[in-house]
């Protein structure tokens, strides 16, 4: 976040998925093979995958795969985490019964959300969803004590109303517990009975200082929130501790956020190459070396969150094949039988190019529901009928397109740079339509992949830790070998 960041996915099941079996590639002067496990979570699925490094290897295999998803109970909107724990741990054992020689565990998820541990370790109350409608109360409640542009120029982060800061405000519980972790660190503390925070996640939670990159003890105290709350932070590559029950194998920080993961597998082509990590979310901008706090990035909705090395990730959450995955799934229940989404969308790709959009930012389309009908609402007409699908999906796609060209220009402007590529990752990687109306609607090339971005950055960042790539290994290094292993696809803009 926002993916997704706020929240969101570089895989997701709005595009055609990615085989499950060992994804190839080949790379040069790394030491014999390392294999490591990767527990990669989204917004609507999480897997865990064993990748394999080494000379003339860069490889993932998917061995596991599992739904994820809010569940509404009395108060509202939630996630299981206990299935959730269960689906890691269980994918995990299988891992080691297929490679028992894993040397390391990394952890990533979907930004923002927590779950509140009391001094004995248990989970005080069932961690929230984002999308659940109790932050708005937080919003008000936080601003009134901190304006948003002081926030702002404190935090760097965008206004998205589920930013855990406000949702610490709209939290009782808060004030009860005695550590509060976000959702990777959660898990992490599960396997190694350690707590701390991740920094790149941490950077989303609009607590921690945009220069300093510390906790920012005294915004925290302003708004009533603990400080006892925020856990020592720790960066990606250190070693957060050993996986019990599990081969004792340690569990390194990644950029446990999954955009920051997504990112380091970027193989960002010029320095001034954009990216797109496509999933539940498509969070578009630029790497940095320092936040931009200005007063017209503030106004674009902006973000500045923390990435591997140090890194600024500079961008804007735009709405993405989330809107997709509900049309699919609303209109799978309407039939009482599963939409077939790459037809859909081959046969959307048939259709003329849409003369009418819809702002995909919209807030209507934030909560689950009656997708279609909302987006037929914002166009201003009917609901379409079964054969007036494929138009539809169409003006889906050609208006998330819009949005991120849109997205494309203003980070351009606002960092002082000339994008001359954008690099599109995750799963919207597999989305033709996507990716050429992209390059269409933004009059610059898009580089289609890798898909599994995520899962790779995650790999690479545990891989080098274990020493892979030598003492000194920089971002753009690990890229090149991305680059080299999984070669993208171009699509050019058409006149």
């Amino acid at each position: 976040m926002s993916g997704t960041s706020a929240p969101g996915s570089a895989a997701d099941p709005g595009a055609a998925e990615p085989g499950a079996a060992a994804v190839p590639g080949a790379v040069r002067g790394i030491r014999a093979v390392a294999a490591v496990a990767a527990v990669d979570l989204g917004a609507t699925s999480g897997r865990v995958m064993i990748g394999r490094v080494g000379d003339d290897v860069l490889e993932l295999e998917q061995v596991a795969r599992f739904p994820n998803g809010p569940v509404e109970r009395a108060d509202g909107w939630h996630w299981d985490v206990e299935a959730l724990w269960n689906h890691v741990r269980e994918g995990l054992a299988e891992a080691l019964r297929r490679e028992p020689g894993i040397e390391s565990v990394g952890i990533d998820s979907w930004a923002v959300d927590y779950g509140l541990l009391s001094r004995d370790g248990g989970l005080v109350a069932e961690p929230f969803h984002y999308r659940d409608e109790r932050t708005a109360r937080g919003v008000d409640a936080v601003h009134g004590i901190v304006p948003f542009e002081e926030l702002y120029r404190r935090n760097g982060l965008q206004f998205l109303p589920f930013n855990t800061v406000y949702q610490y405000a709209a939290d009782a519980l808060v004030a009860e517990a005695e550590t509060s972790l976000l959702i990777p660190d959660l898990l992490a503390e599960r396997l190694t009975g350690r707590r701390v925070a991740e920094r790149t996640n941490a950077s989303t939670t609009g607590l921690l200082d945009a220069r300093t990159r510390q906790w920012d003890l005294a915004l925290a105290e302003a708004l009533g929130i603990p400080p006892r709350v925020l856990p020592p932070l720790v960066d990606p590559g250190e070693t957060i501790g050993r996986a019990r029950g599990l081969s004792d194998v340690p569990v390194i920080a990644v950029g446990s956020h999954d955009t920051a993961s997504a990112i380091v597998a970027v193989p960002l082509s010029s320095p001034d190459a954009a990216y797109i990590s496509c999933g539940t979310w498509g969070l578009v901008g630029l790497e940095v070396a320092e936040p931009i706090v200005t007063d017209a990035a503030r106004a674009a909705n902006f973000t500045n969150e923390g990435g591997v090395d140090g890194r600024v990730r500079f961008l804007h959450n735009v709405t993405g094949l989330w809107l997709l995955s509900e049309t699919v799934r609303a209109w799978s229940e309407r039939d009482g039988a599963p939409v077939d989404l790459p037809a859909l969308l081959a046969a959307a790709s048939a259709e003329p190019v849409p003369e009418r959009l819809f702002d995909a930012d919209d807030a209507s389309l934030a909560a689950p529901g009656d997708m279609p009908a909302r987006i037929a609402a914002l166009l201003g007409m009917p609901e379409p009928g079964p054969d007036e699908r494929a138009a539809f999906a169409r003006v889906i796609v050609e208006s998330i397109a819009n949005a991120f060209a849109r997205t494309l220009r203003t980070a351009g402007e606002l960092a002082g740079r000339e994008i001359d590529v954008v690099h599109l990752v995750g799963g919207g990687a597999l989305n033709a339509l996507l990716c050429q109306a992209t390059a269409d609607r933004s009059g610059l090339p898009v580089l289609a992949g890798p898909v599994e971005a995520t899962a790779l950055g995650n790999v690479l960042v545990q891989a080098r830790a274990l020493g892979c790539f030598g003492t000194d290994a920089s971002l753009e290094d690990l890229r090149v070998r991305v680059a080299s292993a999984f070669p993208a696809v171009r699509f050019d803009p058409r006149s």
